[in-house]
């Protein structure tokens, strides 16, 4: 039977990562979606957005803790 492998703190960042930046396609989708519409609703729309923004900000400070301090 094998033992069960866990996951490094890196390997489930790269995997929160990638979950944040389709789950931003998606919201990306949706707005463009809701935008066509003849009279589309601008409160959705702003709480799309505001989604949208605060998933960017989430997908950054991860690849912030992803990427290695370089010092110059």
């Amino acid at each position: 039977m094998n033992a069960p492998t866990e996951m490094t703190h890196e390997e489930v960042l790269r995997v929160k990562l990638e979950v944040l930046r389709r789950q931003h396609r998606d919201l990306d989708d949706a707005i463009a979606a809701l935008s066509e519409r003849a009279m589309p609703d601008q409160l959705t729309l702003k709480r799309l957005k505001k989604q949208k923004l605060a998933l960017k900000d989430r997908i950054a400070r991860i690849e912030d803790e992803l990427t290695p301090d370089i010092i110059a």
